[in-house]
């Protein structure tokens, strides 16, 4: 196998961690806001539903920093895919491929986790406002 080949598939293997990281952090988010929620309707409690609120953030956040890390191996990837055998020196380093066209930021408010936290975030607002009504209060 190529010098090429190896250094590839060493960059393909982060690729896949960091996607498989993203995905079992967001059945990790799923399972906790799940398991908030029916402890919030279970006792009309709102202190459940407000801990699913901040629990979300971070895990959104999480989630981009996997996103924006698996972009840039992907960018790598494709450098390493175009460079000649003779320039193969195994890096890693990502930082030869980071641009301001693509940032953490951007990365967080991607239409994939904007969507999927966007939607635990209203199910959020649903369920306080469920509480509320339950007792009374709006």
């Amino acid at each position: 196998m190529s010098s090429k080949h190896i250094h590839l598939k060493m960059i393909q293997g982060v690729i896949n961690r960091f996607s498989h990281n993203s995905f079992l952090l967001k059945g990790w988010s799923l399972s906790l806001m799940l398991a908030m929620f029916v402890l919030a309707v279970k006792n009309s409690q709102l202190l459940f539903v407000y801990l699913a609120c901040f629990l979300v953030i971070p895990f959104w956040f999480l989630d981009g920093y996997y996103l924006y890390q698996e972009r840039l191996f992907r960018k790598l990837y494709d450098r390493v895919r175009k460079l000649p055998k003779s320039k193969i020196d195994f890096s890693m380093n990502t930082e030869v491929v980071k641009t301001d066209e693509y940032t953490w930021f951007k990365a967080i408010i991607s239409k994939t986790l904007v969507i999927f936290y966007g939607v635990i975030s209203f199910l959020i607002i649903l369920v306080i406002i469920g509480i509320h009504l339950k007792k009374g209060g709006i």
